[in-house]
């Protein structure tokens, strides 16, 4: 492996990989290779070698066997010498992407950029995104199983929608309707009752007849529920969980991050909390724009609060609480001592929501009642029996969430389109690569 090349000074080794980069100087001829581990340089000065290599574009697949020897300008520290080329896969095609170079990602060359998707992933730069989301993906999953949840794997076919509305996708089901989940939400709650702490990363599947910079038809959702907790705990361990995979994506990817021009952000031990109603107080004072009174936070308002709560709480995350009771999903609790607004809290990053958490509402009764009465139907239809008769055979109070790991690595890295973070991106206008 490349990366390990350091380690091999002054023996004789063989680089397999793909043809990176050439850089043909008369006497001295650089060649870089590229393996899943990164690049080495490799010095060619024997013609008959490099010879072998005319015609030859960038992603030939290589063998090249030489001599390591220690040097601070190449890339780790060391190259090779006295170099012997195998050609195992020609390329003669010139690559639609230059790969060795920089990836311009201004919003007019993003088609180009995902049309190209396969080979454009082979620059290292585009790579680090996904190695960066790996790593982010481990560290969530490592925060689970330290916090003592069980890893489940849930249906993506569903006979009816869990969240409602327009934004389903509906298919034939050997002549039924199936949909593809929007969510793992009826699941997660049902297996509180057996395990008590689930979670679930995998995709989820939303029509989004929307072609904006922050929605995809299909993205990568962070789930999980727990029982026997309250709003607080729930805050808690959002909290933890974010500044704990944050922390770990900075440790081991710094030098991928600063040439990304990623700053690591501010996120205390505990997000602070701010209500709707402050939210939408301190922003219309701040900017003459009155939204007191609406029930939800507007784009801007979004931006602008994090960027408050970044220069005055010392976060760049803030959980908005309070959300009107109005607005909630029927499973949602109302909080008891005000009906009127919901237990639950949005985390905003960045300007941005990364995931809703709420409080559920888990008594029979209760939850029968606002059932019949936000959707219409009733405890024994099919797509809701299964989560209403956990209910009914007894389940904790219990409160859970969705984050989307793509919307996440982008607010990390700092770019303007969530499909930059995403490996092949999905909406109204994409179904390829």
């Amino acid at each position: 492996m490349t990366s390990e090349l350091k380690e091999k000074i002054d023996e004789t080794v063989t680089l397999s990989g793909w043809l990176h980069k050439k850089r043909l100087l008369g006497g001295l001829n650089f060649i870089t290779i590229r393996d899943g581990s990164g690049v080495a340089q490799t010095l060619i000065d024997n013609k008959d070698e490099l010879e072998k290599l005319r015609g030859l574009q960038i992603g030939t697949v290589l063998s090249l066997t030489g001599k390591v020897i220690s040097d601070e300008r190449a890339p780790g520290g060391a190259e090779l010498h006295d170099v012997k080329v195998e050609v195992l896969v020609p390329v003669t095609d010139e690559s639609p992407i230059e790969i060795d170079k920089p990836i311009d990602h201004k919003s007019e060359n993003l088609d180009t950029l995902f049309d190209n998707r396969v080979i454009g992933l082979r620059n290292l730069q585009e790579r680090a995104v996904f190695e960066i989301q790996s790593t982010l993906t481990r560290a969530m999953r490592q925060y689970f199983y330290d916090n003592q949840f069980t890893e489940m794997h849930t249906p993506k076919l569903l006979a009816e929608a869990t969240e409602g509305g327009a934004e389903v996708f509906k298919l034939d089901y050997f002549g039924k309707t199936a949909t593809l989940a929007q969510s793992p939400q009826f699941y997660k709650q049902m297996m509180v009752g057996v395990f008590e702490r689930v979670f679930e990363i995998a995709p989820v599947y939303r029509a989004e007849q929307s072609a904006t910079t922050r929605h995809m038809t299909e993205y990568t959702s962070i789930d999980g529920e727990m029982g026997f907790i309250t709003l607080q705990d729930l805050e808690s361990f959002l909290s933890g969980l974010l500044r704990f995979s944050t922390d770990a994506v900075w440790a081991a990817h710094e030098p991928e991050l600063k040439r990304w021009n990623a700053t690591k952000p501010l996120i205390p031990e505990q997000i602070p909390v701010l209500s709707m109603n402050e939210i939408h107080e301190r922003y219309s004072k701040a900017t003459g724009e009155n939204t007191v009174g609406e029930k939800d936070l507007r784009p801007d308002e979004e931006r602008w609060i994090c960027e408050y709560s970044k220069k005055e709480l010392g976060s760049e995350a803030v959980f908005v609480s309070e959300w009107p009771a109005s607005e909630m999903k029927f499973y949602h609790k109302a909080n008891e001592e005000n009906p009127e607004v919901a237990d639950r809290v949005d985390l905003l990053f960045r300007g941005v929501e990364i995931t809703t958490g709420s409080m559920r509402e888990n008594r029979y009764d209760v939850i029968v009642a606002q059932l019949k009465k936000m959707t219409g139907a009733g405890p024994d239809d099919a797509g809701f029996a299964p989560l209403i008769s956990a209910m009914k055979y007894g389940m904790p109070p219990h409160g859970g969430f969705g984050m989307g790991l793509e919307r996440v690595t982008q607010k990390l890295l700092g770019f303007n389109n969530i499909k930059e973070a995403t490996l092949f991106p999905r909406d109204i206008n994409r179904l390829t690569p």
